[in-house]
């Protein structure tokens, strides 16, 4: 039966009969005769059928929520047994706002070091998307915004406070600041993340609050594209004070400082309120925490 609930998830990530039973490593008329044959035995139909996935039934609807924790909880145990076997091993697959990349390796690093079975695959994604792959269990964790923008039912564990910087050329009219207020930013040409992100969504709100008329002169969902442009001198971008810190930006370019007011939002780590089941999740939540530690330390 796990297999076959494992079906019904495929469905409700991918939206398309073909697509999850590819996911699934099964054929199409296999991963059908599967779900018919759930269906028998919950005595409910699931799906509702035609030439295309037309979504769930009410009834399917709990069997996916029920899925979800039985498949969830499945791969806990094996996991557990691994554990159990040979110590902590397996693949954790993360999901990560574009603005906190440069920063997850502050938390996998330190596993890895502990825990060198484990394998790491991270994604850049929207908190949106996250908050879907944790539900359809397509990734097991996620690091975003923790203060901003509701979250649901997740565990969550702050890691460090986002804020904001000027990226500029070091020529550039503002590149010899010290600091710059965000009412100041009105006339920069910006570069910034698509409105898809909270990221943006945040400075978007930042800029009106302080009556700054926003010129988005650039936008992409990589933060590797608005440094080119950046670097290129095309225009300014805010990103996140971090980013500085952790990637060489070359002598050319000025991180300034964004004052009145100053602003930060916390980033932290989201995980299944059943986590704790689950032994490698176990295990990144404690990391998490001692990461959160040490920046809050660093902080202080």
């Amino acid at each position: 039966m796990i297999d076959k609930l494992a079906y019904v998830l495929a469905l409700a990530r991918e939206q398309h009969f073909g697509r999850a039973a590819d996911s699934c490593g099964v054929t199409q008329p296999t991963m059908s005769a599967g779900l018919k044959h759930l269906e028998e035995k919950l005595g409910v139909v699931i799906v509702r059928r035609s030439s295309r996935f037309q979504g769930f039934t009410p009834e399917g609807e709990h069997v996916l929520a029920w899925a979800r924790r039985i498949v969830g909880d499945a791969e806990a145990m094996r996991q557990d047994l691994d554990a159990l076997r040979r110590g902590l091993a397996g693949h954790l697959r993360l999901g990560c706002i574009p603005t906190a990349l440069a920063s997850v390796p502050a938390l996998t690093a330190p596993f890895r070091a502990e825990h060198p079975s484990v394998r790491f695959t991270l994604t850049s994604s929207t908190s949106a998307a996250m908050l879907e792959g944790l539900s359809n269990l397509s990734i097991d964790g996620g690091i975003t915004y923790l203060d901003n923008e509701a979250i649901g039912d997740v565990k969550t564990v702050p890691l460090f406070r986002e804020r904001y910087c000027l990226l500029t050329s070091r020529g550039g009219r503002h590149g010899r600041q010290n600091a710059i207020r965000w009412h100041d930013l009105g006339d920069v040409a910006l570069g910034l993340m698509t409105p898809d992100m909270q990221n943006r969504r945040i400075i978007d709100q930042l800029l009106r609050e302080a009556g700054a008329a926003l010129d988005a002169a650039f936008e992409s969902n990589s933060m590797v594209a608005l440094l080119a442009q950046v670097a290129s001198g095309a225009v300014c971008s805010i990103v996140p004070a971090s980013l500085p810190e952790a990637v060489a930006l070359g002598p050319d370019i000025r991180a300034v400082p964004i004052v009145e007011p100053e602003v930060s939002h916390m980033i932290g780590l989201i995980v299944s309120p059943r986590y704790a089941m689950n032994p490698l999740l176990n295990a990144l939540v404690r990391e998490a925490e001692r990461m959160g530690q040490r920046q809050l330390a660093r902080a202080g």
